[in-house]
């Protein structure tokens, strides 16, 4: 699955490489005295139809990454559990901190009252 999503960026990658060469290419017709209309037309086509083409694969991604990210199920990804694991841990050592707070405000609290001093102790 992983593979197939990296070949499918390649894909774009190259999909936004000729989108750059079409616009490179009718850039350079219209810099011309006399421009080509039907080169043009053609490369204004297939210019549109690699922006489509980019802009439909990446949404998919996006939308890849929206379902994973937000902890929906989806098949073959661990990221969901990994985060509850941790979210579990964080929650775990934050509450062995504060217990380990309330265990020494109630030794403080719990502690004899030091005797009171005697005259002859007194400076």
């Amino acid at each position: 699955m992983a593979n197939e999503r990296l070949r499918a960026l390649e894909e774009v990658e190259k999909e936004i490489a000729m989108v750059l060469q079409c616009a490179g290419n009718i850039v350079m017709e219209l810099s011309k005295d006399k421009h080509n209309a039907s080169l043009l037309d053609r490369q204004l086509v297939q210019f549109q139809s690699s922006v489509n083409r980019v802009e439909s694969e990446l949404s998919g991604q996006i939308r890849y990454l929206t379902q994973v990210a937000t902890g929906q199920p989806h098949e073959g990804s661990t990221y969901s559990s990994r985060k509850d694991c941790q979210m579990a841990l964080n929650r775990a050592e934050y509450a062995k901190v504060k217990l380990g707070e309330l265990g020494r405000t109630c030794e403080v609290m719990l502690e004899p009252p030091p005797p009171p001093l005697l005259a002859s102790q007194q400076i």
